[in-house]
């Protein structure tokens, strides 16, 4: 598979349109209304140009997870490597934000469709893989032997950046009355989470 100038392969770009159309049909028409067919067409491509980076819907569903599991992964083996104190704990929370707002569409699906995802074979298992990575992210943040006041804020920080990014960047008016600012959002976001994670 050939590099493109970004250094990405082809292949991978590839990978991530067919996972944005497949969004885009998904929350178009719902999910159980939408083909591989119509994702295909919709791509301008063979059924099985298709088939050759999935198999099925539940593919593409199980790639968006394995994609957020990947980041979060890796953001996990960075935060180790950083001394502990608040700018670390500044930068996680930081990092935390940029993968919510990278996956703030696939979050949306998921929410909207957590019965659908749970009845996939092997969906229920992956929703289960977010609890142990969101742990390991929190002893990491404060250390393993915090007092439970201390875990509780933490947590609470890492939660105030899903529901606040995720709920206020709809641009829904009677949410935010203004057009939305998504720089405005973020420093309010990262502000209200890192006064919960460095009290």
């Amino acid at each position: 598979m050939s590099e493109t100038a970004t250094g990405h392969t082809r292949g991978g770009d590839t990978r991530a349109r067919i996972q944005q159309v497949a969004l885009g049909l998904f929350a178009e028409q719902g999910y159980e209304r939408t083909s591989l067919r119509e994702i295909a067409e919709r791509l301008g491509v063979t059924k099985a140009a298709l088939y050759y980076h999935f198999k099925s819907k539940e593919d593409i569903v199980f790639s968006f997870t394995e994609d957020y599991f990947s980041e979060f992964d890796e953001m996990i083996a960075w935060a180790r490597e950083q001394p502990p104190g608040p700018a670390s704990r500044y930068a996680i929370v930081e990092r935390y934000l940029d993968i919510v707002e990278r996956g703030s569409e696939v979050f949306r699906f998921l929410e909207r469709n957590q019965a659908t995802m749970r009845g996939i074979d092997g969906g229920k298992h992956r929703f289960e893989q977010f609890r142990p990575r969101f742990a390991a992210l929190i002893d990491v943040m404060i250390g393993p032997d915090a007092d439970l006041r201390t875990r509780v804020r933490a947590t609470m920080a890492l939660l105030t950046v899903n529901f606040g990014w995720i709920f206020f960047s709809r641009d829904d008016p009677d949410l935010v009355p203004d057009p939305l600012d998504p720089a405005e959002l973020r420093a309010v976001v990262l502000e209200i989470a890192n006064s919960l994670a460095n009290p």
